[in-house]
């Protein structure tokens, strides 16, 4: 995730999830800057599993485009998000991305499903810890299926 480390960028939900991601088989990187208190959370949380989750507070535009390009999934789960270029830049490196279906993430992500067509994303509506914690467990189910994830990068 490269973003502002503020609310209407969803890292609340971020925090109320984080655990359960990392307990999962993933790993989680993430750049950016904002609210003290709230790096400090993402801080502690991250501390409990060193192997497995890092934040870079600040922000290197360089560093952005390499995380980017490099992560398998890509996670904006913005409460309003105008346009969003993260989500197009992730498409274009074949990232997947895991969005909130809000503005220009809903216009740009066709979210997977088991009979969607021409899906390159995952996509929750509400904006709960529950609804991103889904989202992110269908994708990370997905990315072990090798058929149905070059499909999503594919049409990304």
């Amino acid at each position: 995730m490269i973003s502002r480390i503020d609310v209407q960028k969803g890292v609340d939900l971020l925090i109320a999830v984080l655990p359960d991601i990392l307990s999962q088989d993933a790993a989680f990187v993430m750049l950016g800057a904002g609210n003290r208190e709230t790096e400090a959370q993402l801080e502690s949380i991250m501390s409990e599993f060193p192997q497995k989750a890092a934040l870079r507070v600040g922000y290197d535009d360089r560093l952005a485009h390499l995380i980017e390009a490099g992560a398998d999934i890509f996670l904006m789960p913005s409460l309003y998000e105008p346009c969003g270029l993260n989500q197009m830049y992730s498409l274009r490196y074949g990232t997947v991305p895991v969005v909130r279906a809000v503005g220009g993430l809903d216009d740009t992500v066709r979210p997977y499903g088991p009979r969607s067509r021409r899906a390159n994303g995952f996509k929750f509506r509400e904006a709960t810890a529950d609804a991103l914690v889904k989202a992110v467990r269908l994708a990370l189910r997905t990315h072990r299926r090798p058929e149905k994830w070059d499909s999503l990068i594919r049409e990304g």
